[in-house]
């Protein structure tokens, strides 16, 4: 069978794949994750190439705010936005996906070179492969790497001028200590160079939780695709008709969490484990933190950053901060 990794190789000049961790790695987190107390599996596991499939038609969804609240925040500020950023040789995309949003940016910030990094290696192929035809003079280094606990670039990114892209708020998936760990990474990566980031700002319980729990279903579908990802990965044999998503807004911590509940007393087995989950029991997926203004600025403060600006839309729903290295 073909890699990920060779079928991007095929179809980009440049890729780098970073090889995952040994698959026993994954393993043992999902079982580490699967009988802890209480059970929770790690948000990157959301991404296998129907899961990205899934998340980027969530997008879409009228619940789904920040998607467009962001797109508003770029058209209307689009200009102070590229200056506050400066000249980019190197934009590097976190968790780049179908790698739309950073190509909307490419006519103000023209960067000479384009590095997308994302997880799901698969997924990104029809990206590049996109990209390449419609930019055919720019360089482009797609990335497959899980950044959520290392970023390695590869040799031959330029270390000057460098732009790292992280939209969508993706940043709230992480906890305090790991989004401040993430962001002193970013800041150590690029030195002399900047961060253009998207922050989702706290509201309403009557917005937040429609936005991860919609009408149509799509998150629900979207967090339940994660039990088929993980019975590929550990071999386990969870089934998703016993399962049901659920999504509510933790206002003491600030963030809307994703579970998944079990509908029935059932066990999931696996080699080497297995666990008996009662009916209600909830495996913790994913945290959105919700960020006030001053609070997202005191935190790229503290990982190191300077000449902190940002932008809202016109409900101050949603901000972009730039900040510079």
């Amino acid at each position: 069978m073909v890699s990920p990794s060779a079928l991007l190789a095929a179809v980009s000049p440049e890729f780098v794949a970073q090889e995952p961790q040994h698959q026993s790695a994954e393993q043992l987190e999902l079982h580490d994750g699967l009988l802890d107390n209480p059970a929770h599996i790690d948000p990157k596991f959301l991404y296998d190439a129907l899961g990205s499939s899934l998340f980027t038609a969530i997008t879409q969804l009228p619940e789904y705010y920040p998607t467009r609240c962001e797109d508003e925040i770029f058209q209307r500020h689009g200009a102070d936005i590229a200056r506050h950023v400066g000249p980019v040789q190197a934009m590097i995309d976190l968790g780049a996906g179908d790698c739309v949003k950073a190509e909307r940016l490419f006519a103000s910030l023209r960067p000479s070179h384009y590095v997308p990094v994302d997880i799901s290696a698969d997924y990104l192929q029809t990206a590049v492969r996109r990209l390449k035809l419609s930019y055919p003079d720019m360089r482009i280094t797609a990335v497959g790497q899980d950044f959520s606990h290392e970023l390695a670039l590869p040799a031959g990114i330029p270390t000057q001028q460098r732009l790292f892209f992280y939209p969508g708020s993706s940043i709230g998936n992480l906890g305090p200590d790991s989004a401040y760990a993430m962001l002193r990474r970013i800041r150590e990566a690029c030195p002399g160079g900047g961060l253009l980031i998207g922050v989702d700002r706290v509201k309403p319980r009557s917005v937040l939780e429609p936005a991860y729990d919609d009408a149509l279903h799509l998150t629900a579908a979207f967090n339940l695709n994660m039990l088929r990802h993980v019975n590929a990965v550990l071999d386990s044999n969870f089934n998703v008709e016993d399962w049901r998503h659920v999504a509510i807004f933790n206002s003491e911590r600030s963030r809307v969490e994703m579970h998944l509940e079990a509908q029935r007393a059932l066990r999931v087995t696996w080699p080497g484990g297995h666990r008996d989950f009662k009916r209600g029991e909830r495996i913790h997926t994913e945290n959105s933190y919700k960020f006030t203004p001053q609070a997202f600025s005191d935190l790229l403060h503290r990982a190191g950053f300077r000449n902190v600006e940002h932008w809202s839309d016109a409900r101050d729903w949603f901000s972009v901060f730039s900040a510079r290295a």
